[in-house]
């Protein structure tokens, strides 16, 4: 059987689209995808929306997108941008007052939906203040409010009716001289948001925020974004994400970078390799995983670890581990450093030295990767 026709099986070429930047983060072209979440905190609780601002960022959130509903809304944003460790998006809706507003407050981008803001003519105003404020924008298409002229055309949200909506506002803000934007084109169907984004991705060189909006719970939310962005993903498509989850916004970060570092485009923290536990275990292996994930989260350097129970798979997937614990028998276990069976370990002592052990490797890793930075200035 000749397999030669096969593409590389692990390469992702990612579509080629135009960089912009939202604040001080680069977004399209050669840069890392982001990953975003959205504060569900009223925005005038300024001390609540800080708050959870901060631990979605601490948690590796690259931006963080906050509702402007109101004035009240509008005049907090300032205090919250002026604490945010990490650029703030302004989520406009229906009154363009408040995309204006939002980018004197100091936004770095602001996120219209241009079928329920207004008329042409409060978008062109929403572009001028986007302009004379150094803000980026987002056009935001999405499947259950596309405008009223595209639903009579087309019948029901498709993918050819979001597409046009999208590419109709581009020319919106091209034909207004403004070109510091990103699209996205949302629906809660997986199929219908997928069918959109690739015939965006065709017709466009603009960066992409993907996302399946309204997604549902953490579970079920998690596993309708895996299968769409992770599809979209795949195929090169897609420049920021955000999954929306009924849940602590932190959640969505984390989620986000699952999704990503399951298909090898970010590396954050510890990618903990783990069996699903049988008979064969030889310590509690869902109970110990669930630990180690707890105790590991404040570890951002990227680093694999392996926990399995049985020496069935324990020693092939160590190999391929920075740090790795495979179960024996009489209640102790094999560790293994770098690939290489190290030392013994009782199974009640496993969860601390694993820690210790991690942490180890995670300093010796910063430590290298300052020395080469050192190197090429």
């Amino acid at each position: 059987m000749n397999l030669n026709h096969i593409r590389p099986w692990r390469n992702i070429d990612r579509r080629k689209s135009r960089q912009i930047m939202v604040g001080n983060v680069p977004v399209g072209g050669d840069a890392p995808i982001t990953v975003q979440t959205m504060t569900n905190t009223p925005t005038t609780d300024v001390r609540a929306t800080i708050e959870q601002v901060q631990r979605a960022a601490e948690a590796g959130a690259d931006i963080v997108r906050v509702s402007v509903p109101d004035q009240d809304s509008s005049r907090a944003l300032k205090e919250i941008v002026r604490e945010s460790p990490v650029p703030i998006v302004a989520d406009i809706h229906f009154h363009y007052k408040r995309g204006i507003e939002a980018a004197e407050a100091g936004a770095a981008c602001l996120r219209i939906n241009p079928g329920n803001i207004g008329s042409q003519d409060r978008v062109k105003e929403v572009i001028r203040a986007a302009r004379d404020h150094g803000c980026s924008m987002r056009i935001g298409v999405n499947a259950g409010s596309l405008e009223k002229h595209l639903l009579e055309k087309y019948g029901e949200p498709c993918p050819e009716a979001m597409i046009e909506s999208g590419l109709d506002h581009i020319k919106i803000l091209e034909d207004n001289d403004f070109h510091e934007f990103k699209i996205s084109c949302k629906a809660s169907d997986v199929f219908l948001a997928a069918a959109a984004y690739q015939g965006l991705a065709e017709a466009t060189d603009k960066p992409i925020h993907l996302g399946i909006t309204e997604a549902g719970g953490l579970m079920s939310g998690t596993i309708k974004s895996a299968i769409g962005l992770g599809n979209l993903l795949w195929m090169g498509i897609g420049d920021t994400i955000r999954v929306s989850l009924s849940a602590d916004p932190v959640e969505e970060v984390k989620v986000g970078y699952e999704i990503l570092k399951s298909l090898g485009l970010r590396h954050r923290g510890v990618n903990i390799i783990s069996c699903p536990s049988c008979a064969r275990q030889g310590f509690d292996v869902i109970r110990t995983v669930e630990a180690l994930e707890k105790r590991l989260e404040h570890i951002k350097t990227p680093m694999s670890l392996s926990i399995i129970g049985c020496v069935v798979n324990g020693p092939g997937e160590a190999l391929m581990t920075d740090v790795g614990f495979t179960g024996g028998g009489n209640g102790a276990g094999m560790v293994y450093l770098a690939g290489k069976s190290s030392h013994k370990l009782s199974n009640d002592q496993m969860i601390e030295h694993i820690v210790a052990q991690v942490e180890k490797k995670a300093e010796e890793l910063e430590r290298a990767a300052a020395s080469e930075t050192e190197a090429a200035e």
